[in-house]
């Protein structure tokens, strides 16, 4: 397949183009908190396999360049900046821009492998694997919002190589919903007329919620996981299950 069809798959699980992510970014960032933090209070612990230090700051730093400025706009000087060293020290880590955008990417689409591969494994029954898996990717998504806004949102900016291996990981992600609808609709617990469309479809509702996502919001992570679990359930054909350590009766926050 080549890079247009690549790209109208990427776009179907939520890469839209740069422009039109870039178009709302002035007004989405003006509430981020630090990247360190992503909103959510704590440091980001997807770059904690990133070394040296100097090499995660410059990620971090570039992360919060992207997602306020878009690639295009952020110049390597902008990065260094912002994470405290001279350009002439970026490039002692990343060969470019291009190399650090590739390694978020990279971190975050292997993240969110891991995260629908662990949930969908905790569970049996294909309706609970579903259920964990949405809840996982979603939160994840919520939480880290501002890193995820750029791993999900940036893919057209990479290199030919590199884009390649980022859709490869996404194709995994598809994959591994795909596999958990297949086993519901087997044992008769979905209604799935449509496997990969919807699997499609929910990689790209999930995805969404770093798009929207705002810390200090009406709804935490794990408020909006349990909502879209719910949604991701009556897709598939079957009854939404009781929140996660909740009985099904149990109140949630208004939007």
């Amino acid at each position: 397949m080549g890079r247009t069809g690549e790209v109208l798959m990427a776009a179907e699980t939520g890469a839209e183009s740069v422009e039109s992510v870039d178009a709302g970014k002035t007004a989405d960032t003006a509430e981020e908190a630090p990247v360190g933090a992503d909103g959510a209070g704590e440091p980001d612990d997807s770059w904690g396999e990133v070394a040296p230090d100097a090499a995660r700051r410059l990620l971090l730093a570039a992360v919060e360049a992207f997602a306020e400025r878009g690639f295009h706009a952020t110049t390597t000087r902008d990065i260094a900046s912002r994470a405290g060293m001279s350009p002439a020290a970026l490039y002692i880590h990343y060969r470019t821009k291009e190399e650090l955008l590739y390694q978020i990417s990279r971190v975050g689409h292997e993240r969110s492998v891991r995260i629908l591969t662990e949930a969908g494994n905790g569970a049996v029954a294909p309706a609970d694997r579903l259920a964990a898996a949405v809840r996982a990717f979603v939160r994840w998504h919520a939480e880290r919002h501002t890193t995820a806004r750029v791993v999900q949102y940036e893919l057209n900016a990479l290199a030919e190589e590199h884009y390649a291996e980022i859709v490869a990981l996404r194709r995994r992600s598809e994959e591994i919903l795909r596999g958990i609808l297949e086993d519901g609709v087997a044992t008769g617990d979905f209604t799935v007329p449509d496997v990969r469309g919807t699997a499609l479809a929910v990689l790209s509702l999930c995805v969404d919620v770093a798009r929207w996502f705002r810390s200090g919001g009406t709804r935490t992570p794990e408020e909006v996981g349990e909502l879209y679990a719910g949604l991701v359930l009556r897709m598939a054909g079957a009854p939404a299950a009781a929140p996660a350590g909740e009985t099904a009766g149990g109140a949630g926050r208004g939007a």
